[in-house]
């Protein structure tokens, strides 16, 4: 609470006691239903029909029959509730609308993007840990749709699980690799990410060197700029051009470029905008493949965020290494086991283990001061509770080169 100014010391009527103003916190939950009232209010529209819309824009599915009943439990922490972990993965499949991107038909899906979603149970941090897809890991046997088992495999590639079966069998890898348990999953193809960057009116990123690859038609000259649809998804996609043309490069540029969209969602006034929360929203759900089962869910899961500064909305890759056996090949390094169980045990990721961190307060390239424009308490060192010094630390200047990331 703001305390109220002094009355004037000058004589005549006491001056009425005026309050300091109050941060603002656009929380999903209130600004949804406070936007969609004006929306019904100002063009006519009913509330129920936009809300009824969007709900059925989701694509639900539960695949908890498919993901076996040897599942890791989870194990119980203190705080007012418990840790959230969601599972987020990117579909490449060409037969949504506008995903024909390249002329690569029946080609199936595949997921070149996986990242855990970790909400602490305090509701004070949230960590975004990215998985390469070019991982050798042994999968274990999973379930298709029908039931049917598909066969596991032995140092095998990571997003192989996707192709084989699905979002159900990378969650069962994922839980069965970490000891994680999950709580939803989220897939997203590319017509969805197209559609969410332009209802937001694009990012802005900030590219050191012109990015020309003629062979996959993207050309986006060097500068910080917005870029939209087509440009921002062959942005996040490109790898054989950018930096040292490697896959953990081009994730580190996807977590720059998410963290980025975070930042103007959050901060630059997009949720205060009926017309365009409802346009984010309906890309949003449109583009969704998950358990949540409406958008009151998914608004909860927003509202939580409300506390989380954007300097602990933080974005890592698991350690690793180059594989022995194939330098094409990535594995994890025994460091990851210990990422794995710091999130188990809910507890904050130290320097040693989370390095080259991204957030969404400190964007490289961006001109946000680290802390300058945290929403809620948490806000600050970016260490959440490891305290100043214990916390993750930002990428150098070689590793943002590497990326394709101005420094």
């Amino acid at each position: 609470m703001s305390d109220a100014e002094p009355s004037s010391a000058q004589p005549g009527p006491v001056a009425p006691k005026r309050k300091g103003k109050v941060r603002k916190r656009h929380t999903v939950a209130k600004v949804l239903v406070a936007s969609l009232v004006v929306l019904g209010l100002v063009t006519g529209l009913s509330v129920v029909f936009i809300y009824r819309h969007l709900n059925g824009n989701l694509n639900v599915v539960d695949l908890t029959p498919q993901l076996g009943t040897d599942r890791p439990d989870k194990k119980a922490v203190g705080g007012p509730q418990e840790p959230l972990n969601i599972l987020v993965m990117g579909s490449d499949a060409r037969d949504c609308n506008g995903c024909n991107i390249d002329n690569l038909t029946g080609m199936g899906q595949r997921s070149d993007t996986t990242i855990l979603f970790h909400l602490s149970a305090d509701r004070t941090r949230a960590y975004g840990i990215s998985i390469p897809r070019d991982s050798m890991v042994d999968r274990p046997t999973c379930k298709s749709p029908s039931g049917d088992p598909i066969p596991g495999g032995t140092h095998v590639m990571w997003n192989e699980a996707f192709s084989v079966g699905g979002p159900a069998c990378t969650m069962r890898q994922f839980e069965q690799l970490t000891g994680i348990r999950l709580d939803h999953f989220v897939v997203v193809n590319f017509e969805g990410f197209k559609d969410m960057v332009d209802a937001i009116g694009g990012v802005e990123v900030c590219i050191p060197q012109p990015i020309v690859d003629p062979s996959h038609g993207i050309n986006l000259p060097a500068g910080t700029r917005k870029l939209e649809g087509m440009q921002a998804l062959n942005y996040v996609r490109e790898r054989y051009v950018v930096g040292n043309g490697s896959d953990v490069g081009r994730m580190k540029r996807q977590q720059a470029f998410i963290a980025s969209m975070a930042h103007q969602v959050i901060s630059a006034g997009t949720l205060a905008r009926p017309d365009h929360l409802v346009s984010f929203l309906n890309a949003a759900t449109k583009s969704l493949t998950t358990d949540l089962p409406n958008l009151v869910k998914i608004g909860q899961i927003g509202y939580q965020f409300r506390n989380i500064g954007l300097d602990n909305i933080q974005f890592i890759t698991i350690p690793n290494e180059v594989d022995p056996a194939d330098p094409n090949h990535l594995v994890w390094t025994p460091q990851a086991k210990l990422v794995w169980q710091k999130i188990i045990n809910d507890e904050p990721l130290t320097k040693r283990l989370a390095t080259d961190v991204i957030t969404a307060g400190n964007v490289p390239g961006s001109n946000t001061p680290s802390g300058g424009s945290s929403s809620g308490s948490g806000g600050g060192n970016g260490g959440g509770k490891g305290g100043k010094g214990g916390g993750p630390s930002q990428p150098d200047a070689q590793t943002l080169a590497d990326a394709g990331l101005c420094a």
